[in-house]
């Protein structure tokens, strides 16, 4: 549509879908799906039921922007990355729950992977250490575990994907010609793409005995990859970037040096390193950031922290200490400190930049003092302080001090959380006046391949910020408080 309308779908922990014209949200529907939790450690999602809310939610923003899909200019998505799933590519059905990136049942797998070598045996090619959290570990555990899944693989029956491939292969047109593709940023997420060529590496496949005839085709970010059938008739679905990626592209971070913060179930800080991959000493990842149909590719340092928004869900629904996620902040507030309290949320263990897959939760500093109160603190603390770790990293890789830091996602709404990021990291914390910016970087990349926006400046001038929150706190408390 001339007008530039974009839809964009993302899939979270909830279906969104956002509407924008010209930049602009003009509507958003979105629906929770189910947590599913077998064993301790695994995590796992109804495959079936996020196509289901993502075409519900579909319905609704079309509903609530009084539009049509033949209104539509482009469709991108954006997506967890690393959740996995594989299907029966002749019946369109899950052959088993969508494994989650946060579920640990691979961790055995990884270690004996690493043999001599330890994690860091394919670093080298895939700028990852090896972990539960990558899909190649988790598309190896339903082909060895569930019977006959690996013979059916091999014989190309069965296809792979991440949740992005899924919901593309669907909208396509599933088992009647959808399209089985994922982007470079995913791909990129499996530990089984080469950084540098950009494809599937048969080192690591034959190493993880995942069949190259289960994969995706690779593509780049922005490009149209098929039309879209259905609900969304005639609807080009032109980008796909795994979602702290469309984050980075919605934050307008296109100049290196430029950092951003998501903070969802889990939070992801990542830094625009440029063209080439930078590889990490310090726990980091080296991943991709983006990449443009046929222009070079843009490389980051990630810092991936497990547990920040999850840990307020399980304050909320495990502990039921609070009814809704937006009582914490008042809780927390009504106290000054953290009563002595500290929360460790390693429950499906730690991420950057320890990689410890073993490691478990804590709760520490409780004495008959400490309340409720102290300790919705100490869960949002425990986020300021996770992140703190993962820009000490950053700076001893990139050799680049971050002098402001853009923020976004659902916890950046917690004005004591955003307050206490910044002085713990001692710089400016900056919220922008978009804050779904997953949807928009999808919206954005979609704009680009169907020739709504013309270039990156056009896009870095749609950029407005919303807040700001400048540090407050003696360095005395502050390494204190960093030491307990």
């Amino acid at each position: 549509m001339s007008n530039g309308d974009i839809f964009v779908g993302e899939v979270i922990g909830t279906a969104i879908l956002v509407l924008l014209c010209a930049g602009v949200v003009t509507a958003v529907d979105q629906r929770e799906h189910r947590q599913i939790f077998p064993k301790p450690g695994w995590v796992e999602h109804d495959a079936t039921e996020i196509w289901s809310k993502a075409q519900a939610v579909v319905a609704g923003a079309l509903a609530r922007a009084g539009l049509r899909a033949d209104q539509l200019s482009a469709l991108g998505i954006t997506n967890q990355r690393e959740t996995t799933v594989l299907w029966d590519r002749s019946t369109g059905k899950p052959v088993h729950n969508a494994v989650v990136w946060q579920d640990t049942r691979t961790a055995g797998l990884c270690a004996q992977l690493g043999g001599s070598d330890g994690q860091d045996r394919f670093r080298d090619r895939t700028g990852l250490p090896l972990a539960s959290y990558f899909s190649g570990p988790k598309a190896a555990w339903p082909l060895d575990n569930v019977p006959g899944l690996r013979a059916r693989a091999e014989n190309g029956e069965i296809a792979f994907g991440t949740i992005d491939s899924w919901l593309i292969w669907n909208l396509t047109g599933g088992t009647d010609g959808g399209r089985h593709v994922t982007d470079v940023t995913n791909a990129g997420r499996t530990m089984l793409m080469n950084l540098e060529t950009l494809q599937w590496d048969p080192t690591v496949l034959e190493a993880m005995n995942v069949p190259e005839a289960v994969l995706p085709e690779i593509r780049s970010s922005a490009e149209v990859y098929g039309t879209a059938v259905g609900q969304l008739s005639g609807v080009p679905v032109a980008s796909a970037l795994g979602d702290q990626q469309a984050a980075v592209f919605g934050q307008a971070c296109y100049d290196v040096g430029t950092a951003k913060n998501t903070y969802g179930t889990g939070s992801f800080l990542l830094l625009n390193t440029g063209d080439r991959p930078v590889p990490s000493k310090h726990g980091l990842l080296t991943t991709m950031g983006y990449k443009i149909g046929d222009e070079a590719p843009v490389y980051c340092l990630e810092g991936s922290i497990a547990l920040t928004g999850a840990l307020v869900q399980w304050f909320r629904d495990q502990l039921g200490i609070i009814r809704t996620a937006d009582e914490t902040e008042p809780l927390a507030a009504s106290v000054e400190d953290n009563g002595g309290a500290y929360i460790v949320p390693a429950f499906s263990g730690l991420f950057a930049p320890h990689w410890r897959s073993d490691a478990r939760g804590v709760v520490t500093g409780l004495t008959r003092y400490v309340t409720k109160a102290h300790l919705a603190r100490a869960v949002l603390e425990a986020t300021s302080w996770q992140t703190r770790e993962v820009v000490d990293a950053m700076c001893q890789d990139s050799g680049v001090r971050i002098t402001t830091l853009r923020v976004d996602g659902g916890m950046t709404k917690n004005g004591l959380l955003m307050q206490h990021q910044a002085d713990v990291l001692d710089v400016p914390v900056i919220r922008p006046r978009v804050s779904e910016t997953t949807c928009l970087g999808a919206a954005y990349a979609a704009g680009l391949a169907t020739g709504v926006w013309n270039g990156l400046d056009e896009l870095k001038s749609h950029w407005r910020k919303d807040a700001e929150w400048t540090p407050g706190m003696s360095s005395s408390v502050r390494d204190r408080e960093y030491r307990n």
